[in-house]
């Protein structure tokens, strides 16, 4: 049994799942998909910072006296379609999907009876989202579901309470937050709970050693639920299950603990923005960069999609998830379950990064340009004259190559046209027999 203490919590192993996935989808839904204007921290912005842009936006296009609770019956969801949702999900080669199921303006997307009158079956839609889709995604796939839990909220006058007593009390957490995460647990029992939102307060106010040990050893999910570090001030990058340390982190070296790079398709912001520009949005061959740099270094790509206030995942984000899946398809074995090898990327050719595939003990070298020349130099592989091959991922014959001395390889590429391509947006290599 784990102890309520961080070196007990600390040296659970982290389920198997999760690394071998390698790839999740997390969806950003909520109120402040009604505005979609400028960023999902629209209420705090306009309400807190008054920054110029919001506050015009609402002076402009809301009557005077018009509050943040007020775009709440708005959040309708009357196009949402969970079984649409799970299919587009499953098509995007992803293995994990974490929904907020409560952001840092407070309303839950579930019936919670911690957030009365303001949550998604006393207002707005009048359903139970977090159901409907956990229920779509058992039935149509065999994703893991995961839930993104807010720990504060920043206008809730009992965590602001707390706060002005500089967190000597804990009536925000003990009547609000942690009531809410056993009730998900229990009520949805999720792989994921991925924690955020400190609001400055250490780990100790908000009980999380004690959430986590029940967690781990009493909850129906104890044996394969994983947690992130976001659980209070200095928890992050140090304690919990896998670390993100920041938004959009992506160290480019190997790091010894498991990680997730949490990122956004929209480069600005999380939730919708109706104001997105086609520039905002990351290309399909930036994302294949972000998953093959991502999983070569040993961490797990997190990639986001925010839905309308009415229910969709916008053809835009729908297009991304369907490509991101299409070249999976073709390249997931050098992808899924394997583990980092022993160096990341190439040191002649930088724009190669590395995998291994422990189960056959193939080395795969990822690239993401198509060299004019029709050769690609490694500088890495250590190959063995009569035993090693190369075989490029989608191709059926195997590929000529000369060793260069002690170290390196050239590979002599197919001479293919666009169309008879293996995939786009990045090759696969696969090395066998190599040291």
């Amino acid at each position: 049994r784990y102890e309520p203490v961080w070196s007990s919590l600390d040296s659970r192993p982290l389920p198997a799942w999760f690394d071998e996935a390698k790839f999740g989808v997390f969806i950003h839904w909520g109120v402040f998909s009604v505005p979609s204007f400028g960023s999902e921290w629209f209420w705090w912005y306009w309400q807190k910072e008054r920054r110029e842009p919001y506050v015009k936006f609402m002076e402009a296009n809301y009557p005077p006296g018009f509050s943040y609770e007020d775009f709440g019956p708005l959040f309708t969801a009357e196009f949402f379609d969970p079984n649409q949702w799970a299919d587009i999900l499953k098509a995007s080669g992803a293995k994990y999907v974490v929904l907020t199921s409560k952001h840092h303006e407070g309303f839950t997307l579930w019936g919670s009876k911690y957030s009365w009158n303001w949550n998604a079956v006393d207002v707005g839609p009048k359903r139970d989202l977090v159901a409907e889709l956990s229920a779509s995604l058992k039935n149509r796939t065999d994703l893991h579901f995961g839930l993104y839990h807010s720990l504060f909220e920043w206008f809730n006058p009992l965590f602001l309470e707390d706060a002005t007593s500089a967190f000597k009390t804990r009536k925000f957490p003990t009547s609000k937050s942690l009531p809410e995460l056993y009730e998900i647990v229990t009520k949805y029992q999720p792989e994921i709970i991925w924690s955020d939102g400190d609001g400055n307060a250490p780990d100790t106010y908000w009980n999380s050693t004690g959430f986590l040990a029940w967690l781990y050893n009493d909850s129906p999910v104890r044996d394969t639920v994983v947690t992130n570090d976001r659980w209070g001030v200095g928890s992050i990058c140090t304690h919990g299950g896998f670390y993100t340390c920041s938004d959009r982190y992506n160290p480019g070296h190997l790091l010894p603990h498991k990680w997730e790079n949490c990122m956004t398709i929209d480069k600005r912001s999380w939730g919708y923005r109706r104001d997105a520009q086609l520039d905002d949005y990351l290309t399909i061959k930036d994302l294949v960069k972000q998953l093959v740099e991502t999983v070569s270094c040993g961490g797990n790509l997190l990639m986001n999609v925010g839905p309308t206030h009415d229910g969709r995942i916008t053809v835009i984000f729908e297009e991304r998830l369907r490509q991101m899946g299409a070249w999976l398809k073709v390249n997931g074995e050098a992808i899924y379950r394997t583990k980092p090898w022993r160096v990341q990327n190439d040191t002649v050719t930088p724009q190669v990064w590395y995998t291994f595939s422990p189960e056959e003990g193939n080395v795969n070298a990822i690239f993401l340009n198509w060299p004019v020349s029709g050769t690609l130099e490694l500088g890495e592989p250590q190959a063995k004259l009569g035993e090693t091959q190369v075989k490029l991922i989608g191709y059926k014959e195997l590929l000529k190559w000369v060793a260069l001395g002690e170290k390196g390889i050239t590979i002599a590429l197919p001479q293919l046209t666009p169309q008879q391509l293996p995939s786009q947006w990045g090759w696969t290599l696969q090395l066998t027999h190599v040291n």
